[in-house]
C-alpha cells in the first residue's frame, strides 16, 4: 500500500494550538510484504542514520499493527519524505497521523478520519497540526479532555496559494516553547480569542480581505521570532508585495504567506532576492488529508 500525507502550517498567527491548514507538500510512503523489516529513506532525512534503527513511523504502526492482528509481520517501509524536518510544516504530525492510518490499512480494519485523528492525538496533544493532516483543508480544533479532537473544517479555493519562507536552519519546538511566558494579561488574551475568531469566520466566509489584520498576535509569534531576526523582514516584505496575511508556521521556522494565485509568482520573486539564503515555494493547498493508493 502507499499513503501520501500533507505538510501543515499551524497557529495561523492567534489561532495559538487551534488553527491549521493543509498544504500540497506532501511524504509518500510505501509499504511492502516482506521477509523482515527494513526501512529505505529518501530526501529529508536520508542521510540520518537513526531514523532507521528508531523510526517514529516503524514505532507507532506496530503499536497499532499488532493489536490489530495479534502478531509482528515483517514489512519494507519506503519513505519518500519531501516536508523539512524542524521546519515547523508539521513533518511530526505527518508521521504521527501516516502511522496509525498505515496500521488500520494494513491490518483490513475500516476506521473514520475522526477515529484516526482521535488517535493520534496520543501522540501530538495540540491538535493544529494533526487535524489538517487528517482532514485537509482549513481547520479549526479543539481537545477534549485530552481523548477526543472536534473539528471544523473550510475547503480552501484554488484560485488561493501559499509561498513559504523555509529558512536555512531549523527552530526547536520544545526550545521555542519555553521561550514562552507562563500566563498572559486579559488584554492580551481577549485581543487573540477575538482575532482568533474573526480569522476563523474570514475563511469560511471566504472573506479574504479581513485576514491582514485577523492573523495578527500577542501571544507567541514575536517571542519565537526573536529566535530567527530576519524572520520580522520576512513578514514585512510579505505583506508589502501582496501576501493577504503573513504569520509564523508552527513554531517556525518557516514562514507562511497566503496569496492569491495571480500574486503567488511575484511575490515568491520579491522574497527570493531578498533572502537568497532561504527556500521560497509556492504550494497549493490540500484539502484532501491523507490519502492512500495503490
Amino acid at each position: 500500500m502507499t499513503i501520501d500525507v500533507p505538510a501543515t502550517s499551524a497557529n495561523l498567527g492567534p489561532g495559538f494550538d487551534t488553527l491549521g491548514l493543509a498544504l500540497d507538500l506532501t511524504n509518500h510512503i510505501v509499504i511492502k510484504e516482506s521477509n523482515f523489516i527494513s526501512i529505505a529513506i529518501k530526501g529529508e532525512g536520508s542521510g540520518r542514520p537513526k531514523l532507521k534503527t528508531n523510526n517514529q513511523f516503524v514505532n507507532i504502526f506496530y503499536n497499532f499493527y499488532i493489536k490489530l492482528v495479534g502478531k509482528r509481520d515483517s514489512f519494507r517501509f519506503e519513505f519518500y519524505n519531501n516536508i523539512p524536518f524542524s521546519r515547523g510544516l508539521g513533518s511530526s504530525s505527518a508521521v504521527i497521523v501516516a502511522a496509525i492510518a498505515s496500521a488500520y490499512k494494513m491490518a483490513e480494519v475500516k476506521l473514520s478520519r475522526d477515529a484516526i485523528l482521535n488517535k493520534a492525538l496520543f501522540y501530538e496533544p495540540h491538535p493544529d497540526n494533526i487535524a489538517p493532516a487528517v482532514h485537509g483543508g482549513f481547520t479549526a480544533s479543539l481537545a477534549i479532555k485530552g481523548e477526543k479532537v472536534t473539528t471544523q473544517k473550510k475547503e480552501i479555493p484554488s484560485y488561493l496559494k501559499a509561498v513559504m519562507v523555509i529558512p536555512n536552519r531549523p527552530m526547536s519546538t520544545n526550545q521555542s516553547r519555553s521561550k514562552l511566558p507562563k500566563t498572559f494579561s486579559i488584554q492580551k488574551t481577549v485581543f487573540n480569542i477575538s482575532h482568533a475568531a474573526v480569522l476563523t469566520a474570514a475563511f469560511f466566509n471566504e472573506d479574504w480581505k479581513v485576514l491582514r489584520t485577523a492573523s495578527e498576535d500577542m501571544i507567541h509569534q514575536n517571542t519565537r521570532m526573536k529566535m530567527m531576526k530576519e524572520l520580522f523582514e520576512v513578514q514585512k516584505v510579505a505583506l508589502l508585495n501582496g501576501s493577504l496575511m503573513s504569520t509564523l508556521s508552527g513554531s517556525g521556522s518557516s514562514f507562511f504567506n497566503m496569496v492569491y494565485a495571480d500574486d503567488a509568482a511575484y511575490l515568491q520573486q520579491k522574497l527570493k532576492a531578498r533572502f537568497p539564503h532561504f527556500r521560497v515555494e509556492t504550494y497549493n493547498f490540500n484539502n484532501i488529508g491523507y490519502k492512500f493508493g495503490n
